[in-house]
Order: C-alpha cells, then sequence, then structure tokens
C-alpha cells in the first residue's frame, strides 16, 4: 500500500485502491522513494532505447526530458522554480514562504528552470553510450533518496501542509531502510555496466549528492527556517543533475574504471 503512495505521489501513475492515503501511511511511503525512482529510470531507460531506434541521440535526450516531466507531473520542476523565486532577492521568511506559495511562476523561477534543463540536457549528451541506461536509471534513484535524507534531516518550514505528513514519517529507521536500498540498486547497476571499481564509483556518486543535499539543504534552512515540499522538489531536482555530472566526469577521467 504505501509503495503505491509513494508511486501515485512522486507521478502520475495513479493508486489502484480508491480513497486517499492517511498520514501513517503517507509517511511510511518515504523508504519507497528509491523504488519509485528505479520506476521512473528503467522507464526513462526503455524509451531511450526505442526512441534510439528511429532519431538521433540528440533529439532522444530532448524527449526524454519531457517523458520526465510528463513522468512526474513536473511536481519537484515546480517545486524548484518556486524556491528559485522564494530565495532570490532580500526578503523575510514570511516574504519567502508566501512567495513560494504563489501559483504563479515569476523571472528567477523560469531561469532556473531553464539553466537547469540545460545543464541536465548537456549533461546528458556528454555521457558515452555505454553508461546511458545506468546514468538513466540512477539519476532518479539518488536524488529520490536525496529527498528523504532531507525530510529526514530538516524541520518542515510550514505549521501545515502536505510535507508535513511525510515529515512525521521521517525517521531515522526509514531513512536507513531507503539508503540500503539506493545502495543496493546503485552497486547492482553500476557493477551491471561493466564498471571496474563498481563499488567505488557507488561510493563516489552517493557521497557527492550527499554532500551537494547536505549544502543546500542547510542553505534552504537558513533562508526559509526549515524546508518545505517546494525544497524537497528543488533538492531532487538538484540532485537529479549532480548524478549526471558525476558520471560524466568518472567516465571523462576513467576514473574506477568507468
Amino acid at each position: 500500500m504505501s509503495f503505491f503512495t509513494a508511486l501515485s505521489f512522486l507521478t502520475t501513475i495513479p493508486r489502484p485502491f480508491r480513497g486517499e492515503a492517511g498520514a501513517d501511511e503517507i509517511g511510511r511511503s518515504l523508504i519507497w522513494f528509491p523504488v519509485v525512482g528505479l520506476v521512473i529510470g528503467l522507464i526513462l531507460a526503455g524509451l531511450n532505447w526505442l526512441l534510439g531506434l528511429f532519431l538521433p541521440a540528440a533529439v532522444v535526450y530532448g524527449l526524454l526530458l519531457v517523458a520526465l516531466v510528463i513522468i512526474t507531473g513536473g511536481l519537484h520542476l515546480d517545486g524548484f522554480a518556486d524556491t528559485c523565486d522564494g530565495i532570490a532577492g532580500h526578503k523575510t521568511v514570511e516574504e519567502r514562504l508566501r512567495i513560494m506559495r504563489d501559483s504563479r511562476v515569476g523571472a528567477f523561477g523560469v531561469i532556473g528552470v531553464f539553466l537547469l534543463l540545460l545543464i541536465k540536457y548537456v549533461s546528458l549528451d556528454s555521457i558515452p553510450g555505454n553508461l546511458m541506461t545506468t546514468a538513466l536509471v540512477l539519476m532518479p534513484v539518488v536524488s529520490r533518496w536525496a529527498m528523504v535524507y532531507a525530510i529526514t534531516a530538516y524541520p518542515y518550514a510550514r505549521p501545515s501542509g502536505l510535507g508535513q505528513a511525510f515529515k512525521h514519517g521521517a525517521t531515522g529507521m526509514r531513512f536507513i531502510i531507503a539508503t540500503i536500498i539506493t545502495v543496493v540498486v546503485t552497486l547492482g547497476v553500476t557493477y551491471w555496466a561493466n564498471i571496474t571499481y563498481f563499488y567505488l564509483a557507488t561510493a563516489a556518486i552517493m557521497l557527492c549528492v550527499w554532500v551537494v543535499t547536505f549544502c543546500l539543504a542547510a542553505w534552504l534552512k537558513r533562508k526559509l527556517g526549515g524546508l518545505s515540499g517546494d525544497s524537497y522538489g528543488a533538492v531532487n531536482e538538484v540532485a537529479e543533475v549532480i548524478v549526471l555530472i558525476i558520471i560524466v566526469m568518472l567516465a571523462q577521467r576513467q576514473w574506477f574504471g568507468v
């Protein structure tokens, strides 16, 4: 049940059961975030293979980004845009949170989303073909794990909201389980990709994502007095970019036998 709750929240795939999930079930769904990321990654990898039969790689990468937005409903991208609007300029915490709650997207949000998608596209275009499946699978898996960390480790900025239900369910044990799932999946994918020192590549990817997530979340906490649902989306989007950049760097430098 909690898996389908996570799936319906993080993607546009509906729950097979009627009725809304309760707060307890929403909290339990955190451990399934990396598994939902795996589902997203496998869909992207399948689309990459299928579209690659008919289209040049540059076009496929653009369509994959479109597919990612459709699969997730643009949820995290919207949170990233709202976060860019909120943290820009000199404002009070209350003003920042009020701006982020506004459904309209401002100039900073548009600029931020444009630059984010540009970096994603360029990074995908720079990844060797033999590592593309690895990148497409690990990108959503590790980034959803980064969200679990941010939800668990930092206070919630608002007195109410959907994110509050996730925060209440964010226990240390659930984060540990989500971490174990992420490590196992990442080890399996890097081993399948025939990376010589796959365990070192796994450690490098997860450590770099954790460091960036730690710095970003701490900075957002200082700006907002805590994290919100939009902040979680921003963490996810930035983590996706970091995964792609790290894979590009490992491949170009041929570190760990990548």
